[in-house]
């Protein structure tokens, strides 16, 4: 694809950088030093943020590229590094016009972050291009327990059957009582995620809950204050038995239950 913004002698080019969060927040950067509308999306003049070297391959190894920047207290905070927001980020990086936003703009790598590293008043980011998908399993492996997520696609029950909010009453560590009655048991597994306060949009694996307390997996990276609203969504033990009798949902169990394992198959006559 040619732009004709990149063939004259001499150009107005700048590097730009959408980031889209898992939590669907959007951030835009520039290198050039005013800010700029490009696609709908306003990217801020960041003049110090810059990418390494944009290693494209035409076989299957690695794509590599390391994106830096500052961090600023309104966009990327170190706080919101340490406590995941930033996780699995989809992130583009392309080339345009600052002087005509809307010609167009060339795509030069595009993927979700990786390991983010943070020090002082700086952060460096690692992109993971389409070939890392390539390190997943292609088909899927045997196992005793469900392979399915609880509530996605190939499990096939509905996740707001088994949504609740509620209001967080004490919170200490990586525990907290709410305001609603809870089955017990029936959130192990299970996932919350906060709606008000510092830790809005993150969410945490449940371990296991009472009639109205429940237990996380770590602690939330910031204080929870009473009053806090939640949501919870029931969790799923993988087990053909709970699939069955709790769900009513044995025909979409993906799993093997009664497939030998490796101790009987390997098992020689004589052997006790």
């Amino acid at each position: 694809m040619s732009n004709a913004w990149l063939a004259g002698p001499v150009t107005s080019v700048a590097y730009g950088w959408r980031l889209e969060r898992c939590d669907g927040v959007t951030l835009g950067f520039t290198s050039h030093d005013r800010d700029v509308a490009v696609d709908g999306v306003m990217l801020r003049a960041s003049p110090g943020m810059l990418p390494s070297s944009i290693i494209e391959s035409v076989g299957l190894e690695t794509d590599g590229l390391e994106v830096n920047g500052a961090l600023t207290s309104d966009a990327i905070r170190a706080e919101d590094l340490a406590s995941g927001r930033w996780d699995a980020a989809r992130l583009e990086i392309f080339l345009f016009d600052w002087s005509n936003p809307s010609a167009g703009k060339r795509i030069l790598a595009a993927g979700e972050l990786g390991a983010v590293s943070y020090s002082k008043n700086a952060f460096e980011a690692e992109l993971l291009g389409q070939t890392h998908l390539l390190d997943r399993p292609v088909v899927p492996q045997t196992s005793p327990g469900c392979r399915a997520q609880f509530c996605d696609a190939d499990c096939g029950l509905n996740r707001l059957r088994f949504r609740h909010f509620g209001a967080v009453v004490t919170a200490e560590a990586d525990a907290a009582t709410l305001d609603i009655p809870l089955a017990a048991n029936a959130f192990a597994y299970g996932q919350l995620r906060w709606l008000e306060g510092a830790n809005t949009g993150i969410t945490a694996d449940v371990v296991a809950n009472t009639a109205s307390r429940f237990s996380l997996t770590r602690p939330p990276h910031f204080p929870v204050t009473p009053g806090t609203k939640v949501e919870l969504i029931e969790g799923c033990d993988k087990r053909l038995e709970t699939c069955a009798t709790r769900f009513g949902n044995a025909i979409n169990f993906r799993g093997e239950p009664h497939l030998p394992g490796n101790d009987l198959l390997t098992r020689y006559p004589g052997a006790g």
